[in-house]
């Protein structure tokens, strides 16, 4: 009897040298979700609160996504949550930490962390959150507005793109989070229909 691969721990993460950014970290962040999860939502990289409490899509981006999936109609059990790149990057301004966007060869230092967790994973469908994690699965420079709706393969896995859930909270004005809230919906909807189907 064949027996499922698990998907990297917190150690294996926590060990991984294949860049500097877990010298400004404060611990790796594996992803985390249900052992039968065939749903996998995967975003750019920890937070700040993730990055002090391990886990992926704590803080306020990640609370709010949790918020939307409910809203789809997925139990915690349906989906698995991870990032591209599994530590921090950050700048001080202050006394906080300001996200920074990962430089492309964090983004592939990482690589081998994101294809061992679709393999063990093995999802139906993949939800790319925002442009660094759609070019970290398609290794491509694509834009999320030029992507979403479009029907791609990752292998075995359909490809849904659409924006993280922190340009919903960075938005200037509520008629814009409202409007980029109803797309994330949308797209997650299609996600699950995409789930559902197959």
């Amino acid at each position: 009897m064949s027996t499922q691969r698990q998907p990297p721990g917190k150690a294996e993460i926590d060990a991984c040298r294949r860049c500097k950014l877990w010298e400004h970290a404060t611990q790796g962040v594996p992803g985390t979700g249900g052992s039968r999860a065939r749903l996998m939502l995967v975003g750019e990289q920890p937070g700040d609160e993730e990055d002090k409490q391990g886990e992926p899509f704590v803080g306020p981006a990640g609370r709010l996504l949790r918020s939307l999936l409910a809203e789809a109609g997925l139990e915690p059990h349906e989906f698995y949550l991870t990032n591209a790149v599994k530590h921090f990057t950050w700048e001080p301004r202050g006394k906080r930490r300001i996200h920074k966007t990962p430089a492309q060869r964090d983004v592939a230092a990482c690589a081998a962390w994101l294809e061992a967790e679709i393999a063990a994973v093995r999802p139906k469908v993949i939800v790319a959150l925002g442009a660094t994690a759609l070019a970290a699965l398609t290794h491509k420079r694509m834009g999320v507005a030029a992507t979403r709706g479009l029907d791609v393969q990752l292998g075995d896995a359909h490809l849904v793109a659409t924006y993280h859930p922190s340009a919903l909270l960075r938005a200037p004005d509520e008629e814009r989070r409202t409007e980029l809230r109803d797309v994330v919906s949308e797209d997650l909807a299609r996600a699950v229909t995409l789930l559902r189907r197959k």
